[in-house]
């Protein structure tokens, strides 16, 4: 048979949960995490965007919005955004424990020769 109030009942809980019809507020919180600094931002469309940055390696993902009705602190203090976050932190270093094959820090690369500065030319005819 058919129910028409858990009918009703599934169609508001869908429209309430839609993340794209809300507006939010913006946050940012920052942290220190595993030698670098973590920053996540809740834009006001409901994107939120994991920033980590590590001796100067930054890595950036994104990830919508998983519960608008829940603060973004406690959304990040239950851990919501974890995988998000050790796949950023994994990347970082993969790229900082990495070597060039064709860079070396022992190899001093050679300067290349300063631009000669001309002297503005001046408005003689």
């Amino acid at each position: 048979m058919f129910d028409i109030k858990s009918f009703f009942k599934r169609e508001v809980e869908k429209k309430l949960m839609d993340v794209e019809d809300y507006i939010f507020m913006p946050e940012r919180i920052e942290m220190a995490l595993e030698g670098g600094e973590l920053n996540c931002v809740l834009n006001s469309d409901g994107r939120v965007d994991i920033f980590y940055s590590k001796q100067g390696v930054t890595e950036v993902s994104s990830a919508s919005r998983k519960h608008p009705f829940t603060a973004f602190e406690t959304e990040l203090y239950h851990g919501v955004y974890d995988d998000v976050i050790h796949a950023l932190v994994k990347e970082v270093n993969k790229i900082i424990d990495g070597s060039s094959k064709y860079f070396h820090r022992s190899k001093i690369l050679p300067s290349t020769a300063s631009l000669p500065v001309r002297p503005t030319p001046s408005n003689e005819l």
